[in-house]
């Protein structure tokens, strides 16, 4: 119920993060907690935001505790970009979302009024799966400038990748026919063809709203590129 996560799939998580060295080997001083429950505890912290005196409280362990175990296990739950080679038949669909942040040097006042850094949000048309994000910007900058400086441009050359009219100046990037200069209307076809675009492109926007539901990223703590 606090992380928004089957019962499956949360087992998936804890087997994830221990191939990737989560489990405590050698000697030193142990954890309070067991794996699972270290797991659990990041988990409910991004789903609900709570501070790390709020979370400590939930698992019975100090607050200096739980931001160890944030911090320990926070670099392995971050998505593994998908090393493989794309050809022009691989549909993604790119978009940049806002995520408020407490870090003024990593972020900047935005569209949104609030101090935010532009996240670059890559999915696959076909699965609806997020394949990438990219590094924070400031979120002063627009969308055609993030999706260079995150680095998700460099990773998935040669697939085919989708976006809204925002990603001008990017020319691998299949933007919607935009009406004449002169003012007047697209010809029927471009016009149906934007209805097509604009009908797969919205996945990316569902995929953004489901992000959304882990409250750390409506007012992210976390420092530098924690985010």
């Amino acid at each position: 119920m606090f992380t928004g996560l089957t019962v499956r799939q949360f087992g998936k998580l804890v087997q994830i993060v221990a191939a990737r060295g989560g489990e405590q080997t050698g000697t030193g001083r142990r954890w309070g907690l067991s794996l699972t429950e270290r797991v659990l505890l990041v988990a409910v912290y991004y789903r609900t935001n709570l501070t790390y005196r709020q979370i400590a409280l939930l698992f019975g362990i100090s607050k200096s505790a739980a931001g160890r175990i944030v911090e320990h296990l926070a670099p392995l739950l971050v998505l593994s970009p998908v090393r493989k080679a794309h050809g022009p038949d691989t549909v993604l669909i790119v978009d940049g979302t806002l995520v408020p942040t407490h870090d003024r040097g990593m972020s900047a006042s935005s569209k949104n009024y609030r101090y935010s850094v532009n996240m670059q949000v890559v999915i696959d048309a076909n699965t609806r799966l997020t394949v990438a994000v990219g590094g924070p910007t400031p979120g002063n900058h627009n969308d055609c400038r993030a999706f260079r400086d995150s680095g998700v441009d460099r990773q998935y050359r040669g697939a085919t990748v989708m976006a809204d009219g925002g990603y001008q100046g990017n020319p691998g990037v299949i933007m919607p026919y935009r009406k004449p200069a002169g003012g007047g209307e697209l010809p029927a076809w471009k016009a149906q063809l934007n209805t097509v675009h604009k009908r797969v492109r919205a996945r990316v926007e569902h995929a953004l709203a489901h992000m959304k539901s882990w409250n750390i990223l409506r007012n992210c703590r976390r420092k530098r590129h924690g985010v």
